[in-house]
Protein backbone atom coordinates (compact mmCIF):
# COMPACT_ATOMS: atom_id res chain seq x y z
CA UNK A 1 0.00 0.00 0.00
CA UNK A 2 2.83 2.39 1.01
CA UNK A 3 4.73 1.50 -2.05
CA UNK A 4 1.29 2.26 -4.10
CA UNK A 5 1.08 5.62 -2.45
CA UNK A 6 4.85 6.57 -2.99
CA UNK A 7 4.56 8.16 -6.23
CA UNK A 8 1.76 10.29 -6.08
CA UNK A 9 3.50 11.92 -2.96
CA UNK A 10 6.66 12.34 -4.93
CA UNK A 11 4.37 14.07 -7.52
CA UNK A 12 2.51 16.15 -4.81
CA UNK A 13 5.22 17.34 -3.35
CA UNK A 14 7.10 18.60 -7.16
CA UNK A 15 3.82 19.95 -7.97
CA UNK A 16 4.24 22.23 -4.65
CA UNK A 17 7.64 22.96 -5.32
CA UNK A 18 6.65 23.69 -8.93
CA UNK A 19 3.52 26.04 -7.50
CA UNK A 20 5.66 28.02 -4.96
CA UNK A 21 8.75 28.62 -7.42
CA UNK A 22 6.28 30.19 -10.08
CA UNK A 23 4.15 32.01 -7.74
CA UNK A 24 7.70 33.27 -6.13
CA UNK A 25 10.25 33.82 -8.77
CA UNK A 26 13.75 34.47 -7.42
CA UNK A 27 14.72 38.75 -7.79
CA UNK A 28 17.81 39.23 -8.96
CA UNK A 29 20.27 41.37 -7.10
CA UNK A 30 20.46 43.97 -9.31
CA UNK A 31 22.59 47.37 -9.06
CA UNK A 32 21.62 50.77 -10.29
CA UNK A 33 22.55 51.93 -13.16
CA UNK A 34 25.69 54.21 -13.55
CA UNK A 35 26.33 57.29 -15.11
CA UNK A 36 28.29 58.35 -17.59
CA UNK A 37 31.59 59.86 -15.86
CA UNK A 38 32.08 63.53 -17.18
CA UNK A 39 35.67 65.39 -18.18
CA UNK A 40 36.43 68.45 -15.65
CA UNK A 41 37.18 71.38 -18.21
CA UNK A 42 37.67 75.30 -17.27
CA UNK A 43 35.49 76.84 -19.71
CA UNK A 44 36.03 80.22 -20.75
CA UNK A 45 33.60 82.47 -23.35
CA UNK A 46 35.21 84.05 -26.20
CA UNK A 47 34.25 88.31 -26.67
CA UNK A 48 35.96 89.76 -29.10
CA UNK A 49 37.53 93.26 -28.19
CA UNK A 50 39.97 95.88 -29.30
CA UNK A 51 43.60 94.29 -29.20
CA UNK A 52 46.59 96.26 -29.85
CA UNK A 53 49.70 94.21 -31.28
CA UNK A 54 53.12 94.99 -30.15
CA UNK A 55 55.70 93.92 -32.40
CA UNK A 56 58.77 92.43 -30.61
CA UNK A 57 62.38 92.74 -32.00
CA UNK A 58 66.00 93.00 -30.87
CA UNK A 59 69.23 94.54 -32.10
CA UNK A 60 72.08 96.57 -31.24
CA UNK A 61 72.88 100.22 -30.32
CA UNK A 62 75.29 101.77 -32.54
CA UNK A 63 75.68 105.90 -33.15
CA UNK A 64 74.55 107.48 -35.97
CA UNK A 65 77.76 109.47 -36.87
CA UNK A 66 81.09 107.53 -35.91
CA UNK A 67 84.22 109.55 -37.10
CA UNK A 68 87.88 108.49 -37.06
CA UNK A 69 90.42 111.15 -36.21
CA UNK A 70 92.94 111.48 -38.50
CA UNK A 71 95.33 114.58 -38.63
CA UNK A 72 95.64 116.44 -41.86
CA UNK A 73 99.04 117.57 -40.88
CA UNK A 74 102.52 116.60 -39.51
CA UNK A 75 103.75 117.08 -35.89
CA UNK A 76 104.02 116.49 -32.32
CA UNK A 77 101.04 116.51 -30.16
CA UNK A 78 101.19 119.23 -27.69
CA UNK A 79 98.31 119.66 -26.19
CA UNK A 80 95.61 116.89 -25.47
CA UNK A 81 91.88 117.61 -24.00
CA UNK A 82 91.09 116.10 -20.63
CA UNK A 83 88.21 114.29 -21.71
CA UNK A 84 90.09 112.68 -24.78
CA UNK A 85 89.53 109.17 -23.45
CA UNK A 86 87.20 106.16 -23.80
CA UNK A 87 83.84 107.76 -22.75
CA UNK A 88 84.51 111.26 -21.90
CA UNK A 89 82.23 113.62 -23.98
CA UNK A 90 82.91 116.60 -25.57
CA UNK A 91 81.43 119.67 -27.60
CA UNK A 92 80.74 120.91 -31.51
CA UNK A 93 84.44 122.67 -32.57
CA UNK A 94 86.00 121.96 -29.13
CA UNK A 95 89.36 121.55 -29.67
CA UNK A 96 90.64 117.91 -28.61
CA UNK A 97 94.43 117.42 -29.57
CA UNK A 98 97.32 120.38 -30.40
CA UNK A 99 99.93 119.72 -32.99
CA UNK A 100 102.91 122.01 -32.52
CA UNK A 101 102.38 124.67 -35.14
CA UNK A 102 105.49 126.36 -34.97
CA UNK A 103 106.77 124.96 -38.40
CA UNK A 104 103.21 125.91 -39.78
CA UNK A 105 103.19 129.75 -38.41
CA UNK A 106 106.84 130.10 -39.74
CA UNK A 107 105.58 128.62 -43.34
CA UNK A 108 102.70 131.25 -42.90
CA UNK A 109 105.06 134.42 -42.33
CA UNK A 110 107.23 133.07 -45.62
CA UNK A 111 104.19 132.54 -47.79
CA UNK A 112 103.02 136.02 -46.15
CA UNK A 113 105.94 137.55 -47.22
CA UNK A 114 106.17 136.14 -50.75
CA UNK A 115 102.26 137.65 -51.49
CA UNK A 116 104.02 141.10 -50.39
CA UNK A 117 106.69 140.52 -52.75
CA UNK A 118 103.72 139.51 -55.68
CA UNK A 119 101.81 142.65 -55.48
CA UNK A 120 104.93 144.89 -55.29
CA UNK A 121 105.98 143.15 -58.61
CA UNK A 122 102.45 143.63 -60.32
CA UNK A 123 102.64 147.35 -59.17
CA UNK A 124 105.62 147.72 -60.61
CA UNK A 125 104.27 145.49 -63.82
CA UNK A 126 101.12 147.43 -64.60
CA UNK A 127 103.59 151.37 -64.19
CA UNK A 128 105.58 149.93 -66.64
CA UNK A 129 102.59 148.40 -69.24
CA UNK A 130 101.16 151.99 -68.29
CA UNK A 131 103.87 154.03 -69.88
CA UNK A 132 104.63 151.92 -72.99
CA UNK A 133 101.41 152.89 -73.53
CA UNK A 134 102.25 156.79 -72.97
CA UNK A 135 105.33 156.50 -75.14
CA UNK A 136 103.73 154.85 -78.00
CA UNK A 137 101.17 157.50 -78.27
CA UNK A 138 103.48 160.09 -77.44
CA UNK A 139 105.75 158.98 -80.26
CA UNK A 140 102.87 159.40 -82.55
CA UNK A 141 102.57 155.80 -83.73
CA UNK A 142 98.60 155.02 -84.37
CA UNK A 143 96.41 152.44 -84.03
CA UNK A 144 96.75 149.73 -80.88
CA UNK A 145 99.36 148.93 -78.87
CA UNK A 146 100.99 145.92 -79.77
CA UNK A 147 101.17 143.48 -76.55
CA UNK A 148 104.94 143.21 -76.53
CA UNK A 149 104.91 147.08 -76.18
CA UNK A 150 102.45 147.44 -73.65
CA UNK A 151 104.60 144.86 -72.02
CA UNK A 152 101.64 142.24 -71.14
CA UNK A 153 103.23 139.15 -70.97
CA UNK A 154 105.34 140.31 -68.07
CA UNK A 155 102.05 142.28 -66.20
CA UNK A 156 100.16 139.02 -67.29
CA UNK A 157 103.11 136.52 -65.33
CA UNK A 158 102.91 139.15 -62.43
CA UNK A 159 99.37 138.15 -61.69
CA UNK A 160 99.95 134.72 -62.42
CA UNK A 161 102.44 135.13 -59.38
CA UNK A 162 100.39 137.24 -57.10
CA UNK A 163 97.18 134.70 -57.30
CA UNK A 164 100.05 131.36 -56.25
CA UNK A 165 101.15 134.01 -53.60
CA UNK A 166 97.77 134.29 -52.26
CA UNK A 167 97.05 130.87 -52.50
CA UNK A 168 100.50 129.84 -50.82
CA UNK A 169 99.26 132.08 -48.07
CA UNK A 170 95.70 130.27 -47.94
CA UNK A 171 97.29 126.71 -47.67
CA UNK A 172 99.95 127.80 -44.69
CA UNK A 173 96.94 129.28 -43.08
CA UNK A 174 94.66 125.81 -43.49
CA UNK A 175 97.94 124.09 -42.53
CA UNK A 176 98.20 126.12 -39.59
CA UNK A 177 94.43 125.61 -38.44
CA UNK A 178 94.64 122.14 -39.15
CA UNK A 179 97.11 121.85 -36.33
CA UNK A 180 93.81 122.16 -34.31
CA UNK A 181 92.38 118.91 -34.17
CA UNK A 182 88.37 119.79 -33.84
CA UNK A 183 85.00 117.83 -34.93
CA UNK A 184 82.12 119.38 -36.00
CA UNK A 185 79.29 117.23 -33.62
CA UNK A 186 78.86 117.30 -29.65
CA UNK A 187 80.25 113.85 -29.12
CA UNK A 188 81.55 110.70 -27.24
CA UNK A 189 85.41 109.23 -27.85
CA UNK A 190 84.65 105.27 -28.39
CA UNK A 191 88.75 105.01 -28.41
CA UNK A 192 92.17 107.22 -27.86
CA UNK A 193 94.88 106.26 -29.88
CA UNK A 194 97.64 108.66 -29.32
CA UNK A 195 98.97 111.16 -26.36
CA UNK A 196 100.93 113.93 -25.33
CA UNK A 197 104.41 113.93 -27.08
CA UNK A 198 103.86 111.92 -29.63
CA UNK A 199 104.89 112.45 -33.25
CA UNK A 200 102.01 112.09 -36.13
CA UNK A 201 102.04 112.16 -39.50
CA UNK A 202 99.20 112.16 -41.58
CA UNK A 203 96.52 109.51 -41.90
CA UNK A 204 97.77 108.60 -38.45
CA UNK A 205 94.64 107.15 -36.18
CA UNK A 206 94.66 110.19 -33.35
CA UNK A 207 90.90 108.49 -32.02
CA UNK A 208 87.62 107.25 -32.87
CA UNK A 209 84.39 109.74 -31.57
CA UNK A 210 80.66 109.28 -32.20
CA UNK A 211 77.74 111.79 -32.18
CA UNK A 212 75.38 112.02 -28.96
CA UNK A 213 72.54 113.98 -30.24
CA UNK A 214 71.29 110.58 -31.21
CA UNK A 215 72.20 106.90 -31.17
CA UNK A 216 70.25 104.05 -33.83
CA UNK A 217 69.16 100.78 -33.51
CA UNK A 218 68.69 98.05 -36.47
CA UNK A 219 65.88 95.76 -36.02
CA UNK A 220 65.07 92.87 -37.94
CA UNK A 221 61.15 92.98 -38.90
CA UNK A 222 59.88 88.98 -40.25
CA UNK A 223 57.40 89.28 -43.06
CA UNK A 224 54.47 88.30 -40.90
CA UNK A 225 54.46 90.94 -38.98
CA UNK A 226 54.58 93.66 -42.10
CA UNK A 227 50.81 94.03 -42.40
CA UNK A 228 50.12 94.72 -38.37
CA UNK A 229 52.63 97.66 -38.66
CA UNK A 230 52.51 100.70 -40.25
CA UNK A 231 56.42 101.83 -41.19
CA UNK A 232 58.29 105.28 -42.86
CA UNK A 233 58.56 104.95 -46.61
CA UNK A 234 60.62 107.28 -48.97
CA UNK A 235 59.53 107.53 -52.95
CA UNK A 236 61.16 109.07 -55.65
CA UNK A 237 59.52 111.96 -56.48
CA UNK A 238 58.93 112.63 -52.58
CA UNK A 239 61.51 114.86 -50.57
CA UNK A 240 60.47 113.77 -47.24
CA UNK A 241 59.57 110.11 -45.60
CA UNK A 242 56.07 109.48 -45.19
CA UNK A 243 54.66 110.26 -41.79
CA UNK A 244 54.35 107.35 -39.51
CA UNK A 245 56.71 106.97 -36.90
CA UNK A 246 55.66 103.82 -34.61
CA UNK A 247 56.58 104.26 -31.15
CA UNK A 248 59.44 101.42 -30.04
CA UNK A 249 60.15 100.79 -26.31
CA UNK A 250 63.71 99.86 -25.90
CA UNK A 251 64.61 96.84 -23.10
CA UNK A 252 67.84 97.34 -21.71
CA UNK A 253 69.06 94.37 -19.01
CA UNK A 254 72.88 95.58 -18.76
CA UNK A 255 72.32 96.79 -14.94
CA UNK A 256 68.87 96.05 -14.15
CA UNK A 257 65.50 96.24 -16.17
CA UNK A 258 65.11 100.09 -17.71
CA UNK A 259 62.85 101.16 -20.32
CA UNK A 260 64.28 103.90 -23.04
CA UNK A 261 61.60 105.09 -25.63
CA UNK A 262 62.23 106.51 -29.44
CA UNK A 263 60.56 105.94 -32.94
CA UNK A 264 61.30 104.20 -35.89
CA UNK A 265 62.68 107.10 -38.44
CA UNK A 266 63.20 104.54 -41.26
CA UNK A 267 62.20 101.44 -43.28
CA UNK A 268 65.91 99.51 -45.72
CA UNK A 269 65.06 99.41 -49.03
CA UNK A 270 66.16 95.88 -48.99
CA UNK A 271 65.38 92.59 -47.85
CA UNK A 272 68.66 90.93 -45.80
CA UNK A 273 69.78 88.27 -47.56
CA UNK A 274 70.95 86.48 -44.49
CA UNK A 275 68.25 86.37 -42.69
CA UNK A 276 65.19 87.35 -45.05
CA UNK A 277 63.81 89.82 -43.49
CA UNK A 278 63.18 93.86 -43.62
CA UNK A 279 65.37 96.04 -41.38
CA UNK A 280 64.12 98.86 -39.80
CA UNK A 281 65.91 102.08 -37.98
CA UNK A 282 65.02 102.80 -34.33
CA UNK A 283 66.55 105.99 -33.14
CA UNK A 284 66.39 107.42 -29.21
CA UNK A 285 67.05 110.81 -28.95
CA UNK A 286 69.52 112.31 -26.33
CA UNK A 287 70.16 109.13 -25.48
CA UNK A 288 73.07 110.53 -22.94
CA UNK A 289 71.58 114.13 -21.64
CA UNK A 290 68.53 114.32 -19.54
CA UNK A 291 66.58 110.93 -20.54
CA UNK A 292 70.35 108.93 -18.82
CA UNK A 293 70.22 111.39 -15.47
CA UNK A 294 69.80 109.13 -12.52
CA UNK A 295 69.82 105.71 -15.09
CA UNK A 296 73.09 103.70 -16.58
CA UNK A 297 73.10 105.51 -20.52
CA UNK A 298 73.08 102.72 -23.31
CA UNK A 299 76.36 101.52 -24.68
CA UNK A 300 77.77 101.54 -28.17
CA UNK A 301 77.60 97.68 -29.08
CA UNK A 302 75.17 96.41 -26.20
CA UNK A 303 72.00 94.38 -27.33
CA UNK A 304 68.42 95.69 -26.62
CA UNK A 305 65.09 94.30 -26.84
CA UNK A 306 62.86 96.56 -28.68
CA UNK A 307 58.74 96.63 -28.83
CA UNK A 308 57.43 98.29 -31.37
CA UNK A 309 53.99 99.60 -31.64
CA UNK A 310 51.90 98.11 -34.28
CA UNK A 311 48.38 98.85 -35.48
CA UNK A 312 45.27 97.91 -33.31
CA UNK A 313 42.49 95.53 -34.65
CA UNK A 314 39.20 96.05 -34.09
CA UNK A 315 36.88 92.80 -32.63
CA UNK A 316 40.02 90.44 -32.77
CA UNK A 317 39.62 86.90 -31.09
CA UNK A 318 42.93 86.14 -29.64
CA UNK A 319 43.60 83.10 -27.66
CA UNK A 320 46.50 80.98 -25.73
CA UNK A 321 48.67 78.99 -27.75
CA UNK A 322 47.75 76.53 -25.29
CA UNK A 323 44.48 75.72 -25.94
CA UNK A 324 45.43 74.80 -29.62
CA UNK A 325 46.00 71.87 -30.84
CA UNK A 326 48.20 70.64 -33.85
CA UNK A 327 47.86 74.33 -34.47
CA UNK A 328 44.26 73.99 -36.66
CA UNK A 329 41.83 73.40 -33.81
CA UNK A 330 40.34 73.57 -29.84
CA UNK A 331 37.52 71.91 -28.12
CA UNK A 332 34.25 73.95 -27.33
CA UNK A 333 31.38 73.24 -24.60
CA UNK A 334 28.33 72.46 -26.78
CA UNK A 335 24.85 71.20 -24.81
CA UNK A 336 27.08 69.19 -21.94
CA UNK A 337 29.50 68.19 -24.49
CA UNK A 338 33.08 68.71 -26.28
CA UNK A 339 33.47 69.72 -29.76
CA UNK A 340 36.47 69.75 -31.67
CA UNK A 341 36.74 72.91 -33.86
CA UNK A 342 38.82 73.31 -37.06
CA UNK A 343 40.17 77.20 -36.62
CA UNK A 344 42.56 79.19 -39.20
CA UNK A 345 45.41 81.17 -37.60
CA UNK A 346 45.94 84.70 -38.76
CA UNK A 347 48.86 85.58 -36.67
CA UNK A 348 50.49 84.19 -33.82
CA UNK A 349 53.24 84.62 -31.42
CA UNK A 350 55.05 82.78 -28.74
CA UNK A 351 52.33 83.24 -26.36
CA UNK A 352 48.93 83.57 -28.52
CA UNK A 353 47.29 83.18 -31.50
CA UNK A 354 44.83 85.93 -33.55
CA UNK A 355 42.14 83.45 -35.15
CA UNK A 356 41.15 84.78 -38.46
CA UNK A 357 37.86 81.76 -38.83
CA UNK A 358 36.52 79.15 -36.98
CA UNK A 359 35.68 80.92 -33.84
CA UNK A 360 33.01 83.60 -33.19
CA UNK A 361 31.61 85.70 -29.96
CA UNK A 362 29.85 83.58 -27.60
CA UNK A 363 31.74 80.34 -28.04
CA UNK A 364 32.34 78.49 -25.23
CA UNK A 365 36.17 77.40 -25.56
CA UNK A 366 37.88 74.96 -23.37
CA UNK A 367 40.79 76.11 -21.81
CA UNK A 368 41.43 72.91 -19.88
CA UNK A 369 44.30 70.59 -21.84
CA UNK A 370 43.10 68.00 -23.17
CA UNK A 371 44.33 64.62 -24.93
CA UNK A 372 42.85 63.17 -27.74
CA UNK A 373 38.93 63.57 -26.80
CA UNK A 374 36.32 62.59 -29.08
CA UNK A 375 33.59 64.59 -30.09
CA UNK A 376 30.02 64.29 -27.89
CA UNK A 377 32.36 63.37 -24.88
CA UNK A 378 29.99 64.63 -22.11
CA UNK A 379 31.72 67.13 -19.92
CA UNK A 380 31.60 68.70 -16.30
CA UNK A 381 32.25 72.47 -16.42
CA UNK A 382 33.99 73.92 -13.63
CA UNK A 383 34.41 77.28 -14.48
CA UNK A 384 33.19 79.96 -16.54
CA UNK A 385 34.82 83.30 -18.01
CA UNK A 386 35.36 85.40 -21.00
CA UNK A 387 38.06 85.58 -23.04
CA UNK A 388 38.95 88.37 -24.71
CA UNK A 389 41.99 89.98 -25.53
CA UNK A 390 41.83 93.10 -22.83
CA UNK A 391 40.67 90.28 -20.46
CA UNK A 392 43.05 88.06 -20.41
CA UNK A 393 45.68 89.60 -18.22
CA UNK A 394 48.52 89.11 -20.82
CA UNK A 395 50.87 91.44 -22.50
CA UNK A 396 49.94 92.73 -26.02
CA UNK A 397 50.92 90.31 -28.60
CA UNK A 398 54.21 90.44 -29.38
CA UNK A 399 56.17 88.76 -32.14
CA UNK A 400 59.79 88.20 -32.87
CA UNK A 401 62.37 88.32 -35.88
CA UNK A 402 65.80 86.40 -36.54
CA UNK A 403 68.73 88.28 -36.77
Amino acid sequence: MIKKLLPLVVIAVLGGISYLIFHNPPEANRMPAQREAAISVEVQEISPADYPIQIESYGRVRPRTQSELLPQVSGEIVWVHPDLRAGGFFEADEELLRIDDRDYRTALAEAQASLATARQTLSEERARSEQARADWTRLGNGGEVPDLVARMPQLNAAKAALASAEAAVSKARLDLERTSIRVPYAGRVLEKSVDLGQVVSSGTALATVYAVDYIEVRLPIQSRDLAYIDLPERYRYQDEVSTPQPDVTFISDLVGYEEWQGKVVQTEGAIDEASRQLYVLGQIDDPYGAKAEGRVPLKIGQYVRARIKGRTLSDAIVIPNRVIYQGSYVYLVENGTVQRREIRIGWQDEEQALISAGLAAGDRLVMTTLGQVVSGTPVRVREAAVVSSQEQGAEPARTGGDS
